[in-house]
Order: structure tokens, then C-alpha cells, then sequence
């Protein structure tokens, strides 16, 4: 009886201190998930290097209760590597990046960030928002794209840890000023990454203000389901779309919500990414391949299925599920082998493709597409989810 009140006694102490040294260390937490057991799912961080200024930047490196592991950085709120199972259980990285953060800063076509303040293009760098008219950088030939010259992706994030019952995540916040890239309005943003147990990168976003402005926030992801061992374009592409908003020769949407049916945008069933893509087609050519935006055909207000793309080679599938309505599908036209990438892979032609879930480009100049101007009082949210699984 003694001896056994003296275990009971002593075991105390001894669980207590563990608990306190795990929540006091600054390089990993671990807690039990849905599918493993407490040291299964883990986040650590990595010094990945300072910018030009002198920032230190860190990577963090999520673990689910599968071994499916992503790294994000909080330099752009960039996911610099994604590893998920082929149909035999073989791990490979699926999406494009660099190996170290200098090429990030010095040429990278927004691999794995977060762009804004808004997202894809608006017309000649302007729009008239309640009688004034605001001039935005041009940065895209005469247009504006993804936030300007120094937009979303090239900023440092503040983070911090986030811990559900099914995922483990990071939290990113920056506060972009009123007048940033010639925005009004100071925009209080967050965005969170949560690698879940059903080995699903989720993306939560929440905006808000204090003056209207357009608000359009995407992930640009650049996928590819080999593990890039060659080009998407045997990939098979499924859109959830009937509608495409067709462009103009500086893929500007005209306003027009055209039917897909019978065209080359048509991917309502499964369809290989290069069947069609060298297409003697108006909207191929202005694009130099798929740079277009798909209407979603949405059911409710919540999460629908935007996309799924199949690699049958690996067997490797993406779904793509968002609260957006619609989807940017970019076929990496504008990769031509000078960008090596990590492990020292070039990046060919249409090496890596882009499934971007926003609202339709230039909306702030176009009153018939859904609004993107958030008013204070109001936030802007929405998720989407990249869910991997195989065939």
C-alpha cells in the first residue's frame, strides 16, 4: 500500500514537468489527432533566412496523423512544399517552389503565396470606387495584377499556432495601411493554413476595414500531382463550371459570362489538360493556353466542389472546394526552363498549373460580376480546400 501511494505520488510531478517542457518549447508542439496518437501530428519552425531588410523569416513544417507534411512560410504566407501519397504510399512534393528564400524575393511568379489585395487583374490600373477614381500600379503590361508591386506575397506575416482536434495550422495576419499600392482603407487581414487528417490544406481568410475597398484574396498554388517528374499536361481536369469569362488580348474579362459547351473551355466531365490546349482558338491564343476564369456552378453558400484533377500515372487526385464563385485554372503557360526549382528541377513549359478560387477579375469595373468591395462593419471570409486522395 505504501509502495503504491508512492507511485501515485511521484507520477504527478513528473507528467506535470513534461507538460510544462513541451508547452514552453519554441520549436515544436505536438498533441494527439484524430487518426494518431500524440506525437503523430507536430509543427515545427525552421529559420529559412532574413530578407534584404534583415527580417528573419521562418518556416513552419506541419505534420498530419499521415506523414502528409506541408511547409509555409510567413514571408508571403507561401506554401513552399506540399508531400502527399502517390496510390502506393509514396511520398512526393506536389507543389512548385525554390529551395531557399533568396530566389523568392528575387524571381519567383507567385509560387505557393497569398496574393492581394486583389487577386488576378484589374483593367489599365484604375477603378472609380463611391465618385473617386483610384490609380493602382501597372504591373502586368497596362493592367494591374495580384496587388501591385509589392503586394500580398512579398510582405512578412505576423503568425502563430493554431491548434484544432483534426489539424494543425498557422495563423497569419498583416495589417496592409490605408494607401498601400494605392488601396484605400487600412485592411486588417488573417489568413490560416490547416493540414487536417484527412489530408486537406484548408485556407480560412478574414478581412476587414476601415474605408470601402475592393478586397479579392486567392492562394497561387502552382500543382503538379507526378511529383513534377513531367508536365500537367496528361493531368485530367475536371471544372464544376458551365460559364467561363472570356477575355480580351490583355485577358481583361469582356463582361460576358459565355457557355462552355462545345468549346475548348468545356472541363464539365474529366478532361486531359493538353487535349485541346494548342487549339486554334481566340481564347487559347490570348492566353498562350488555360489563363481564363470559370464561373462555379455553386450549390448553397457553403463549401461546393470547384474542381478535380487526376494524375493517373501516381494515381494522385486534388480536389479543390471553395465558398468562392469562381476559379482562375492557369496551365503554366509563361514556365519556359529558365526557373529551377527545388531539388534542382527545371521548370518546362506548363510544368505546374494554377486553380485559383476568387472572385472574376477586374469586378471593380464591371457592375453586372458579384462585388468585391468590403464596407467597414462588414467581413470579408472565405475557405477553400485542396484535398488529396487516390485512385
Amino acid at each position: 500500500m505504501i509502495a503504491g501511494r508512492y507511485k501515485r505520488i511521484s507520477f504527478v510531478p513528473v507528467v506535470l514537468a513534461a507538460v510544462i517542457l513541451l508547452a514552453s518549447c519554441a520549436d515544436i508542439w505536438c498533441w494527439k489527432g484524430g487518426k494518431g496518437d500524440i506525437s503523430s501530428m507536430s509543427i515545427k519552425t525552421e529559420s529559412f533566412g532574413r530578407t534584404p531588410q534583415g527580417e528573419q523569416v521562418q518556416l513552419y513544417v506541419l505534420t498530419n496523423a499521415n506523414g502528409v507534411k506541408a511547409q509555409i512560410m510567413d514571408y508571403g504566407a507561401t506554401v513552399v512544399s506540399l508531400e502527399v501519397p502517390d496510390r502506393d504510399g509514396k511520398m512526393a512534393d506536389v507543389v512548385l517552389g525554390y529551395d531557399n528564400l533568396r530566389d523568392y524575393i528575387k524571381n519567383s511568379p507567385y509560387f505557393g503565396a497569398i496574393v492581394g489585395r486583389y487577386g488576378n487583374r484589374i483593367a489599365k490600373g484604375r477603378f472609380t470606387l463611391e465618385g473617386v477614381e483610384y490609380t493602382l500600379a501597372k504591373n502586368n503590361g497596362e493592367n494591374h495584377l495580384h496587388g501591385g508591386i509589392k503586394g500580398f506575397d512579398k510582405v512578412l506575416w505576423r503568425s502563430e499556432s493554431v491548434n484544432k482536434p483534426n489539424a494543425v495550422g498557422i495563423k497569419f495576419s498583416y495589417l496592409s495601411k490605408d494607401g498601400e499600392e494605392g488601396y484605400p482603407g487600412n485592411l486588417d487581414c488573417s489568413v490560416t493554413y490547416l493540414l487536417t487528417n484527412d489530408n486537406e490544406l484548408k485556407i480560412e481568410y478574414l478581412v476587414t476595414t476601415d474605408k470601402p475597398t475592393p478586397v479579392n484574396l486567392t492562394h497561387h498554388g502552382y500543382f503538379n500531382l507526378s511529383g513534377c517528374e513531367r508536365d500537367i499536361l496528361g493531368h485530367e481536369l475536371m471544372l464544376k463550371a458551365d460559364r467561363f469569362t472570356p477575355v480580351d488580348s490583355g485577358l481583361i474579362p469582356t463582361g460576358e459570362l459565355r457557355p462552355v459547351k462545345g468549346t475548348v473551355m468545356d472541363f464539365t466531365k474529366p478532361t486531359p489538360i493538353g487535349a485541346r490546349i494548342n487549339s486554334d482558338d481566340q481564347q487559347i491564343k490570348f492566353g498562350g493556353g488555360y489563363d481564363h476564369n470559370w464561373v462555379l456552378k455553386r450549390t448553397g453558400k457553403g463549401l461546393s466542389l470547384a474542381a478535380r484533377v487526376y494524375e493517373p500515372s501516381s494515381g494522385r487526385i486534388m480536389e479543390v472546394l471553395t465558398t468562392e464563385p469562381g476559379v482562375q485554372f492557369y496551365s503554366g503557360n509563361f514556365l519556359d526552363g529558365t526557373i529551377t526549382g527545388k531539388g534542382g528541377i527545371v521548370y518546362k513549359h506548363r510544368y505546374g498549373f494554377c486553380l485559383e478560387t476568387q472572385h472574376y477579375p477586374d469586378s471593380p469595373n464591371k457592375p453586372s460580376f458579384p462585388s468585391v468591395i468590403l464596407r467597414p462593419g462588414q467581413k470579408y471570409t472565405q475557405t477553400t480546400i485542396y484535398r488529396f486522395l487516390t485512385r
